[in-house]
C-alpha cells in the first residue's frame, strides 16, 4: 500500500516538475508533441470523469486538478511560443492543428479559433463561474438545515450514531468543495485570457522574426506564423475547452447519484405525448412548406415510431413493476421471521397517537425533534452523561392525542395533550379564574386547564403558567430522563468516559483502571450518583477519589459516600442557596443507632435488617416532618450522619423517592443550617 501510494505521488510531482520544466528549459519538437498529446488525453479523460461520475465528491480534488492541467498548459503555450519564434517550427501537432482545422486558410482558421475563444470564454466559462457561486453560496446557507436534519434522524433512530458522522463528514466535503470551486473556476477563465494574449504575441512576434531574422517577406512570414500561432492556440485551447464544459457540467450536475447521460435522454425523449407532437409539428412542416419534405417528414415519422416504442416500454415496465412486486409481497410471506432484529431494545421510546403527528413532523411546523436534542444536551450538561437515541415512534393503537414513554421497552409513564389547546397552571396566588378542561399537568401531577389560543393572553396576565403542548411532552420526557438516568448508564458509556478521560490525565487512569476497580465498579458508583440527582460531568474529582480509597474497600456503596464527600461543594450548592438560610430535618441518634445495629454485612453487600414495626414507625415520622416542610413551601431534607446516610436513603426511598438525604461530611463549612424538625419514634 505504501509503495503505490509513493509511485502516486511521484506521478503527480513528476507532471508539475515537467510543466515548470517547459517554463525554462527549452524543448525538441518531438518531445512538444508528445506533452501536447498527453494534454489532450487528460483532459478527455477529465471530460468523461465528470460525465459518468455519480457525486462530485468522488472527484473532490476537482479544483486542485484544475490548478495543475492549467499551468501545464500555460507552461506548454510558452514552450511551443520558444520554439516558434527560435525555429519557424513547432513539431507534427501544431502544424496538422493549424493547416487541417482551417483547411490550409489563415481566414478560415483564425475565425475558427476565434469562435472557439469566445465559446469557451463568454459562454461556457461565464455560466460556469455562475453556477458554482451561487452552488456555493447555496450550500453553505443549507448547512444548518441539513445538519438538524441529521439529528432529526439521529433522535427518531432512522441512522445511528457512525451513519449520523459520515453524513456529517459529507456535508463539510460538500461545503469545501463547493467553496473551492468557486475560485477554482477563475483558473478556466483566466487561462482562456492567456491563450488568446499568448495568440497575439505568436502573431506578431512570429512575423516580426521572419521577416528580421529569418528574410522572409512579410506575406510568406504572416502565412507560416499564422499558421503555427493557429495551430499552437487550437491545440491549448481544445484541452481548455474539454476542461471547460467538464466544470461546467460538474458544477450543474450537481450531487445527483446517477449517470446524467441516461437521465438527460429519459427526460427528453422519454414522454410519448411530446414524441407525438413532435413528430406530428416536422410532417406539418415537410408537406405544407417548402422545407425539404423527406427530410422533415422523415424525421418527424422517427419521432412518432419512437414515441410508440416508448408507450410499449413504459406499459411492459409498468406489467413487470407489478409482477415484482407481487413476488416480493409473496417472498416476504413465505420468508421465515427476522428474529434479531425483534430482539432489540430501545434504551428510551417515545411513542405518540396520530394526532401529535404534526408536533414532530419538521414539513408541518413541528419542533419535538429539536425540543429532544435539546434534551440530550441538557441532561449532559446537568449530569454529565449521554442519554442515549431516543425514538419517537407513532403508534395508530393509542389514542390521538395519547403519548407513552418507555424505558427499555417497558412503558413507565405516558400522558394526554389537546392539540391546539394550550395548558393554564395556576401557581398559587391567582385571584380570578379562567374556564377551561380540566386536567393534570403529566410531569407532577399538578391540577391544570386546558385553553384555547384566544385565552392564552388573558390566562397569563391573570399570572397563569400557561406552556404549549410540545413543552408538556419535553418536560415530562426530560423528568423520566432524570428518573431512570441510572439505568441507563451501560459499562459502554463508562468506558468512553473514562476513555475521554485518559486523554488529559492517563496516569490516574492507569492507577485506577482495572487496577483497583473494574468498569463494572466504577458503573455502579456512577449510578448510585445519578440515582440521587448528583452530577457525574467532573469526572476528574470522582475518579480521584476513588483512587484514593479504593486500596481499602472495593464496596461500591462505601466507595459512592467517599466520593459523595469529595463532591460536597457540588451538593452544597446544589440544595443549599448561598447567603441563606437552609431549614432542614435531624436525624434522632437513637435511630441512627438502631439502623446501624440493624445493617447486615453479606458478601455481596450490606443490606437494613430493621423490624417492619420499627421501619414503618421511622416512615410514618418522615412523612410528617415532610408534610411539616411542604407545607413552610420548603424543600425537605433530612441531615444525618455520613455511615448512616445510604441505609437511611434506602429505607425512604421507596416512599419519599424525591426527599434528599445528606450527611454533614457533604455540607460546606460555610453554609447555615437550621433544624426545624426531628426524625424519631
Amino acid at each position: 500500500m505504501d509503495v503505490r501510494l509513493q509511485r502516486t505521488d511521484a506521478i503527480v510531482a513528476i507532471y508539475i516538475l515537467i510543466a515548470f520544466a517547459m517554463l525554462i528549459v527549452p524543448l525538441p519538437a518531438a518531445i512538444l508533441d508528445v506533452f501536447m498529446a498527453f494534454n489532450i488525453a487528460v483532459a478527455f479523460v477529465i471530460l468523461f470523469v465528470c460525465m459518468y461520475t455519480k457525486e462530485v465528491l468522488d472527484i473532490s480534488y476537482f479544483p486542485t486538478i484544475l490548478l495543475f492541467t492549467t499551468i501545464f498548459r500555460i507552461a506548454m503555450n510558452v514552450s511551443s511560443t520558444r520554439l516558434i519564434l527560435k525555429t519557424g517550427t513547432s513539431g507534427n501537432v501544431v502544424r496538422t492543428f493549424g493547416e487541417f482545422v482551417g483547411g490550409g486558410d489563415l481566414i478560415i482558421g483564425g475565425i475558427i479559433f476565434i469562435i472557439l475563444i469566445l465559446i469557451q470564454f463568454l459562454v461556457i466559462n461565464k455560466g460556469s463561474e455562475r453556477v458554482a457561486e451561487v452552488t456555493a453560496r447555496f450550500t453553505l446557507d443549507a448547512m444548518p438545515g441539513k445538519q438538524m436534519a441529521i439529528d432529526a434522524d439521529l433522535n427518531t433512530g432512522a441512522i445511528d450514531d457512525k451513519e449520523a458522522k459520515i453524513r456529517r463528514d459529507k456535508i463539510q466535503l460538500e461545503s469545501s468543495f463547493f467553496g473551492s470551486m468557486d475560485g477554482a473556476v477563475k483558473y478556466v477563465k483566466g487561462d482562456a485570457i492567456a491563450g488568446l494574449l499568448l495568440t497575439v504575441i505568436n502573431l506578431v512576434g512570429g512575423i516580426a522574426m521572419g521577416v528580421l531574422r529569418q528574410g522572409m517577406d512579410a506575406g510568406s512570414a504572416l502565412q507560416n506564423f499564422g499558421v503555427l500561432t493557429i495551430g499552437d492556440g487550437l491545440v491549448s485551447q481544445i484541452p481548455s475547452l474539454l476542461i471547460s464544459l467538464s466544470t461546467g457540467i460538474l458544477v450543474t450536475k450537481g450531487g445527483k447519484e446517477a449517470d446524467f447521460g441516461p437521465t438527460i435522454i429519459k427526460q427528453l425523449f422519454g414522454v410519448p405525448k411530446v414524441m407525438y407532437l413532435v413528430g406530428a409539428a416536422l410532417s406539418f412542416l415537410g408537406i405544407f412548406t417548402k422545407l425539404n419534405p423527406v427530410l422533415f417528414v422523415g424525421m418527424g415519422m422517427l419521432f412518432v415510431v419512437g414515441g410508440r416504442m416508448i408507450t410499449g416500454n413504459l406499459e411492459t415496465a409498468m406489467i413487470e413493476n407489478e409482477v415484482d412486486a407481487e413476488e416480493v409481497a409473496a417472498e416476504e410471506i413465505r420468508q421465515p421471521e427476522n428474529v434479531n432484529s425483534l430482539l432489540q431494545v430501545d434504551p428510551i421510546e417515545l411513542e405518540f397517537g396520530y394526532g401529535i403527528i404534526p408536533l414532530a413532523d419538521v414539513n408541518q411546523g413541528g419542533d419535538l425533534l429539536d425540543r429532544v436534542v435539546m434534551i440530550r444536551r441538557q441532561i449532559a450538561l446537568e449530569l454529565g452523561t449521554v442519554v442515549p437515541i431516543i425514538r419517537l415512534r407513532d403508534n395508530i393503537q393509542l389514542n390521538p392525542n395519547q403519548y407513552i414513554i418507555k424505558i427499555k421497552g417497558i412503558q413507565v409513564s405516558e400522558g394526554e395533550i389537546l392539540f391546539d389547546h394550550y395548558m393554564a397552571m395556576n401557581p398559587g396566588y391567582v385571584e380570578e379564574e379562567i374556564t377551561g378542561i380540566p386536567t393534570f399537568e403529566p410531569s407532577f401531577h399538578l391540577p391544570a386547564l386546558w385553553i384555547t389560543e384566544g385565552q392564552r393572553e388573558r390566562a397569563e396576565s391573570l399570572g397563569y403558567t400557561v406552556v404549549d403542548p410540545p413543552s408538556i411532552i419535553a418536560t415530562h420526557l426530560t423528568e423520566i430522563i432524570r428518573e431512570y438516568i441510572s439505568e441507563l448508564l451501560t459499562r459502554q458509556d463508562v468506558q468512553s468516559l473514562v476513555n475521554n478521560l485518559k486523554e488529559t490525565n492517563p496516569s490516574l487512569v492507569e492507577e485506577l483502571v482495572p487496577k483497583l476497580l473494574g468498569i463494572g465498579e466504577i458503573q455502579k458508583v456512577l449510578q448510585n450518583l445519578l440515582k440521587e440527582g448528583i452530577s457525574i460531568r467532573d469526572l476528574l474529582s470522582i475518579m480521584e477519589t476513588l483512587a484514593d480509597y479504593a486500596p481499602t474497600t472495593r464496596d461500591t456503596d462505601i466507595l459512592t459516600e467517599y466520593v459523595r464527600q469529595g463532591l460536597k461543594r457540588a451538593i452544597s450548592t446544589k440544595y443549599f442557596p448561598a447567603h441563606e438560610t437552609t431549614s432542614v430535618v435531624t436525624l434522632d441518634p437513637k435511630i441512627e443507632q438502631e439502623i446501624m445495629a440493624s445493617v447486615k454485612q453479606t458478601e455481596t453487600g450490606a443490606f437494613l435488617n430493621l423490624d417492619p414495626a420499627r421501619a414503618r414507625a421511622i416512615i410514618d415520622s418522615v412523612g410528617n416532618e415532610v408534610k411539616k416542610m411542604e407545607n413552610l413551601g420548603k424543600n425537605p431534607i433530612v441531615i444525618t450522619s455520613p455511615i448512616v446516610r445510604m441505609y437511611f436513603k434506602r429505607l425512604t426511598e421507596d416512599y419519599y423517592r424525591d426527599l434528599v438525604v445528606v450527611s454533614y461530611n457533604e455540607v460546606e463549612s460555610n453554609v447555615e443550617l437550621q433544624s426545624v424538625g426531628m426524625v424519631t419514634a
